[in-house]
Parts: structure tokens; C-alpha cells; sequence
């Protein structure tokens, strides 16, 4: 039995070690599960590289998802048992072929359920059902603006919006990703590489979401509608920031702002960490999870698998995921 370990910062190749683990001990709480694949999050990239506050010290072992099968339940543990498929948010831990968890944590999933689908409902698809019907709520016929619309969070984002009936204004990368994009429900996508979205875009936004910070959180905020709300969920911008100076600097960028003039326009900025959920309000995230999971089974979300690399490629599928050549959610198979 192996764990992916995160040894020191810096490039995947030399950052990662697997290291044979032992069977934990649970408490009467907890869930045993036998992981058969672990999910891929940008957060891991930042953690990778150093980035990441919330990481615990290395060596340590990151990842915030996984797809396995119950091993062993607590005594305590009322709605989950041995043999039970089942979706599991690690917080951290997740690349291993073992993860114990509390139960309010973990939701059971149907045998039929694509691995990789699920793997995109624990985080990516439970933060943009947080983001979007519970930190604020998208109401029909409201225009939105997503950033990064085809990455993990970005295509949930999309879905959900589009279920809502919103006019979806996405940004992406690359002409693939554009057609991605509409292909999933966006009406407008621009191509941040060629040009600047509070350029092209001539209407008010009711709702922003933005994964990116810096310079691209201030010009969203402009084009706020009165009433309208930015949500931020990343600050992946921050990631090309090398050195002090480049950090305060790309800090700086996202622009000084007073409650009075937030109260004046009648504009909300709003967070969202689901770390920050998972741990003070779980039931929340168990909320979440729950609710995509069933959107999927009625068929109304269709999470896109972009590749699920065997684990002893996760430095591949680090240097893809930090190169943006990833598409949808990506994770590693054991």
C-alpha cells in the first residue's frame, strides 16, 4: 500500500516520492476507505510549488478528493458500510491508496458512476454549487462572467449557471477552449490571450467568478451591475509571482476597496475556500456534495473527464495541470 508524498517544493519531478504506508488506525467517527483513484486540483499545484498556506508541512501528502470503497466504519457511524462505493473529501491526504475520514465527509455513489465524474463532484462541482446557490444565489435571466471557464470549477460553474437560466460570459485560452466552453453552455467566450474581457464585454455583470485575483478580480469588479456580486474562489495569477516584490505588486493589483462604496452601489464581495467549510461547517459540504451528486444522477450536470493518468505519472499530470493543457477534471488511478 503506497501514498504519493509531496518531500519539497518546486518542480513535480522532484517534489513527489511514494513511500509504502501502513493501514491507519480509526476512530468511532471515521471511515476506512480503499481508494482506487485520487482527484487533481490546481490547489495541489500550488501547494506543490509553495504557495499554499493551508499545507500542512512537508513532507505531507496532498489532494482533496478521492473514489474508493469502504474498508471499515466506527462505531459511531450510522449511514455508511463495508463495501459501500463511495466519494470522499480528504481535505488533505487524498493521493493515497488509503484515506480515513468522518462521515460527514464522505457520500455514497452508484457502482454505474464514471470514476472520473466523481472525482470532479467532491471539490470542483460542490465549490461551484456553494458558490452559486449558496454564498449568493444566481437568479434567472442574470448575466454572469466565468473565468477559466474550462477548467474543473470553470465547467461546473457553466452547467450550474446554465440551469439557472443565466447569460454566461466565459474567458478561456485557446480556441479548444472556447469551443469547449460553448459546447457546455456558455453564450460568449473570449480568449484572454488575445483579448481584455472589460473590453469586449458591453453589459453589466450581475455575478463574477473569478479563480485568477490580481488585475483580473479589479476590472471583473468594474463591470459589476448595481446589485450585482463578485465571487472569488482562487488567485491562480499569484502563481507566476517568484519574489517579493512580484507578489506585492500582483497583490496590489486587485485594487483598494471601502465597505461605504460596496454599500453605495450596493455591490458584495464574497470568498469561498471549501477548506474553510469542510472545516467549520461540514454539513454544508455534505450539503453540497449531496446535491450534485444528485444533480448528476438526473442527469442535469455532466462533469468532463479531461485524463486519468496512471499514479505513477502524477508528475505529467502536474507539469499539465501547471501549463494550463488540462481540460475538465483530471486525477490518477492506482
Amino acid at each position: 500500500m503506497q501514498a504519493i508524498y509531496l518531500v519539497k517544493n518546486g518542480a513535480a519531478k522532484s517534489a513527489f516520492e511514494f513511500r509504502d504506508i501502513q493501514k491507519p488506525e480509526i476512530n468511532d467517527d471515521e471511515v476506512g476507505v480503499n481508494v482506487e483513484a485520487s482527484g487533481i486540483n490546481f490547489a495541489d499545484v500550488v501547494a506543490r510549488i509553495g504557495q499554499y498556506r493551508d499545507c500542512p508541512p512537508l513532507p505531507t501528502i496532498v489532494g482533496y478528493e478521492a473514489v474508493g470503497r469502504v474498508d471499515k466504519v466506527g462505531k459511531n457511524v450510522t449511514t455508511l458500510k463495508a463495501g459501500d462505493r463511495v466519494l470522499v473529501f480528504t481535505r488533505f491526504g487524498g493521493y493515497s491508496q488509503y484515506v480515513v475520514q468522518k462521515e460527514n465527509a464522505i457520500a455514497k455513489i452508484s457502482e454505474q458512476l464514471n470514476t472520473g465524474k466523481a472525482l470532479a463532484l467532491a471539490t470542483q462541482y460542490s465549490t461551484a454549487f456553494y458558490a452559486t446557490s449558496v454564498a449568493t444565489n444566481v437568479l434567472p435571466n442574470e448575466t454572469v462572467l466565468i473565468h477559466a471557464g474550462a477548467g474543473g470549477v470553470g465547467t461546473a460553474l457553466i452547467q450550474l449557471c446554465k440551469l439557472k437560466n443565466a447569460k454566461i460570459y466565459a474567458t478561456a485560452g485557446s480556441e479548444k477552449k472556447i469551443e469547449y466552453c460553448l459546447n457546455h453552455g456558455a453564450d460568449e467566450v473570449i480568449n484572454y490571450n488575445k483579448e481584455d474581457f472589460s473590453k469586449v464585454i458591453k453589459e453589466p455583470i450581475d455575478v463574477a467568478f473569478d479563480s485568477l485575483g490580481g488585475e483580473n478580480f479589479r476590472k471583473s469588479y468594474k463591470l459589476l451591475n448595481r446589485g450585482g456580486r463578485i465571487v472569488a474562489y482562487g488567485a491562480s495569477s499569484m502563481t507566476d509571482a517568484h519574489n517579493v516584490l512580484t507578489k506585492a505588486k500582483m497583490g496590489a493589483a486587485f485594487g483598494v476597496y471601502h465597505p461605504a462604496f460596496l454599500i453605495m452601489e450596493s455591490r458584495a464581495m464574497i470568498g469561498v475556500n471549501m477548506l474553510r467549510i469542510a472545516d467549520y461547517k461540514p454539513e454544508v459540504l455534505k450539503y453540497c456534495m449531496d446535491h450534485v451528486i444528485q444533480l448528476l444522477e438526473e442527469g442535469k450536470i455532466n462533469p468532463h473527464v479531461g485524463e486519468m493518468y496512471a499514479a505513477k505519472d502524477i508528475y505529467k499530470a502536474h507539469d499539465d495541470m501547471e501549463k494550463r493543457k488540462t481540460i475538465g477534471k483530471i486525477g490518477i488511478v492506482w
